[in-house]
């Protein structure tokens, strides 16, 4: 906007005025019709590299024996995942909700992902937690401290 001498204030006004309406109309255009509750999502679930994979297998520990064992570290987040095939979520259900009560009785909480796909159910600690973006914000701010230190 630049004012010109012998323009007053209501031109200002209505500049400003149109500013406003076409941030508004941006705004509302992507805001849906508000049907919905809570927006879904499709992405993957974040993961990270795990610290520690448990398997459900003849010999090995108990869910609960095994995260006893483990280190504690209150940023790890254990996370378990049951992938099914068809007609196969609610063995897989079942089965994640099993461990979940396993860890819980351990004192861990665990997020469980339940999706299609193949493999078998695995429980890992990992730095995923979606709450602690400290690191995610510093890396992302100042980018890599590795090619940084390598420079």
């Amino acid at each position: 906007m630049i004012a010109r001498a012998g323009s007053g204030w209501q031109t200002v006004l209505a500049d400003l005025s149109l500013i406003l309406f076409m941030l508004s109309a941006s705004a509302l255009s992507q805001a849906g019709d508000g049907t919905a509750e809570r927006p879904v999502s499709r992405a993957p679930s974040p993961r990270a590299e795990p610290l520690a994979v448990w398997r459900e297998a003849a010999g090995s520990p108990a869910l609960g024996d095994w995260l006893a064992a483990q280190a504690p570290d209150p940023r790890a987040q254990l996370t378990i995942l049951a992938p099914y095939g068809p007609g196969g979520q609610t063995a897989a259900l079942a089965q994640a909700t099993r461990l979940a009560a396993d860890a819980a009785r351990a004192g861990v909480t665990a997020r469980v992902v339940v999706e299609p796909g193949a493999g078998e159910t695995t429980a890992t600690l990992a730095y995923d937690d979606p709450a602690a973006t400290l690191a995610r914000t510093l890396r992302s701010s100042r980018g890599d401290p590795l090619e940084e230190t390598l420079r």
